[in-house]
């Protein structure tokens, strides 16, 4: 068979017509499946606070009576919030998940609060974060485990950390205000304030003393602080300045 230019060049044409009508499709999906306090869909959350928003397409998502989420937070994509332990439960008067102002949760992680989960304000979390109150038992050697009664304990995120990817925060745990969740690090217990913490079970590899500062040192130089009366605004326009310039 004989090359056609016009024929390969036609449908080259109009293969990218189909491929920039997807593209724009999908875009135009993202903005409308997105959830906010003012477009909540078919969610009913307990709360979810201005500039909040769900980016579409959601993950699992049940309990929202019971789900009180802040303002101005960011939820990724494919991101799972569940309160109880299957849809459709009573789970009485008070909130069982809640995620305070200024939360960021990266694409595909999940919150699966059975009991209590409270995240404090400005908390900021990897991709494939997974954070939940439940455990499965295995006391009964002879019963699958899966059929066994799980273990239920609350845990409680403190104000201003960082969850880096991938990082599992199990039942029970405490972690203090701006402690920093290595990636990978499985967390269980109390993590002091101000703390940094790394590992398969995690330890704390780094804290913070008023007197001595952070032990042992820091071994990079701190970042310039931003000027004072500098607007957001402002610095948008400095990065992309230096993107344009380059180094």
């Amino acid at each position: 068979m004989k090359w056609n230019a016009f024929s390969s060049a036609g449908r080259s044409r109009r293969g990218g017509l189909g491929h920039r009508a997807v593209q724009a499709g999908w875009r135009w999906a993202q903005r409308t499946g997105a959830v906010t306090a003012e477009r909540p869909g078919g969610h009913r959350f307990g709360a979810i606070g201005p500039g909040t928003k769900l980016a579409f397409p959601q993950g699992t998502v049940f309990g929202e009576p019971w789900i009180r989420i802040g303002a101005h937070c960011i939820i990724g994509e494919q991101v799972t919030l569940t309160a109880g332990m299957m849809p459709d439960l009573d789970l009485g008067p008070e909130p069982i998940l809640t995620l305070g102002d200024g939360v960021v949760i990266g694409r595909g992680s999940h919150v699966i609060a059975d009991t209590t989960v409270t995240v404090g304000r400005d908390v900021y979390m990897g991709p494939y974060v997974y954070i939940t109150s439940t455990n499965h038992s295995y006391d009964d050697p002879h019963e699958p485990i899966g059929k066994q009664w799980p273990r239920m304990e609350p845990v409680a995120i403190g104000p201003g950390c960082w969850i880096g990817t991938g990082a599992v925060i199990l039942p029970g745990a405490r972690i203090g205000r701006n402690v920093v969740v290595a990636a990978g690090a499985v967390v269980r217990g109390e993590v002091p304030d101000h703390a940094v913490v790394a590992g398969a079970p995690a330890r704390t590899v780094r804290t913070w003393d008023a007197d001595a500062g952070w032990q042992p040192p820091l071994r990079t130089p701190a970042p310039r602080p931003i000027p004072a009366g500098v607007t957001p605004e402002q610095l948008v326009a400095l990065g992309e300045l230096e993107e344009t310039q380059g180094p």
